[in-house]
C-alpha cells in the first residue's frame, strides 16, 4: 500500500513540475489527436449530411460500410496503413511510416465512420423535423446541409466529442505505424503501454491521470458551452 502511495506521489511529482519527457509525449498526442480529429470531422460531417439528406445512388451501400467501419479493429486500420506506408506499399515512396503523419491517417480511418455515422442521425432527426419548412422553402441540398449542421451543431459537439475520446485513447494502429519512437512518435497511450513493461510505473500513472484529466475537463468545458449557448440561442435539435 505504502509503496503504491509512492509511486502516486511520484506521478504528481512529475506532473506539477512539468518533466520533459511527460510534457513531449502530452503535446506529440494532443497533435496527432487534434490534427486527426480536424480532418476527420472536414470528411465526415458533411458525409453525415448528406447521407441523412439525400437519397441518391449508392447512398445506401456507403451508409452500411460507414456503419460497419465503426467498430474496425484498431489493428486491423494499422495494418492496412502499415502496407500501405510501407517500402513495398504504393505509397511508400512518401516515406510516411513510423511519423506523426502515418498515426494521424491512422486515427483519421478510426474515427471518420464514427463522425459520419453519428452525425448522419443527429441530422436525419433533424432534416425529419425541419422537412417540410425546407420544401415549402424550396430550399436546395446545399443549403439545407449548410442549415442543418449550424442548427445542430451543439449536438454535434457530443459527436466531436466522441471522435476525439476514440482517437486520443488508441493504442494499436498508432503503435504500429507510429513504431513509439523516443522523441518522434511516442503517445500518452503507447507510452503508458511500454512504461509498464518497463517496470516505470510512476510515469505510465502520470500519464494516465493526464488523460483521464483531459477526457473530464473538455466533457465538462462543452457542457458548459453547450448549456450556455442553448440559454441565449435555443437549438430546437439539441432539446
Amino acid at each position: 500500500m505504502a509503496e503504491n502511495s509512492n509511486i502516486f506521489l511520484e506521478s504528481i511529482y512529475l506532473i506539477v513540475s512539468f518533466n520533459r519527457d511527460l510534457m513531449e509525449i502530452i503535446g506529440m498526442s494532443m497533435y496527432v489527436s487534434i490534427s486527426a480529429l480536424l480532418i476527420a470531422a472536414s470528411v465526415g460531417l458533411p458525409l453525415g449530411a448528406l447521407l441523412a439528406t439525400r437519397s441518391f445512388f449508392g447512398s445506401k451501400v456507403i451508409s452500411i460500410f460507414v456503419n460497419a467501419f465503426m467498430g474496425m479493429p484498431p489493428v486491423v486500420a494499422g495494418l492496412i496503413i502499415y502496407m500501405l506506408l510501407s517500402r513495398g506499399g504504393p505509397l511508400g515512396l512518401l516515406g510516411l511510416l513510423y511519423t506523426p503523419s502515418a498515426m494521424i491517417i491512422a486515427q483519421c480511418i478510426l474515427i471518420l465512420p464514427i463522425i459520419a455515422a453519428l452525425s448522419r442521425q443527429v441530422i436525419e432527426d433533424a432534416n425529419r423535423e425541419y422537412n417540410l419548412l425546407f420544401l415549402s422553402l424550396r430550399i436546395d441540398t446545399f443549403t439545407r446541409i449548410k442549415t442543418l449542421l449550424i442548427e445542430c451543431r451543439f449536438s454535434l459537439i457530443t459527436v466531436l466529442l466522441a471522435g476525439f475520446g476514440r482517437a486520443i485513447a488508441e493504442v494499436g494502429a498508432v503503435m504500429i505505424v507510429g513504431g513509439n519512437i523516443e522523441h518522434s512518435t511516442r503517445t500518452m497511450t503507447t507510452s503508458i503501454q511500454m512504461e509498464i513493461s518497463k517496470g516505470n510505473l510512476e510515469l505510465a500513472m502520470a500519464l494516465g491521470i493526464i488523460l483521464l484529466f483531459l477526457s473530464l475537463s473538455i466533457n465538462i468545458l462543452m457542457n458548459i458551452l453547450k448549456t450556455y449557448f442553448q440559454n441565449t440561442n435555443g437549438v430546437s435539435c439539441d432539446e
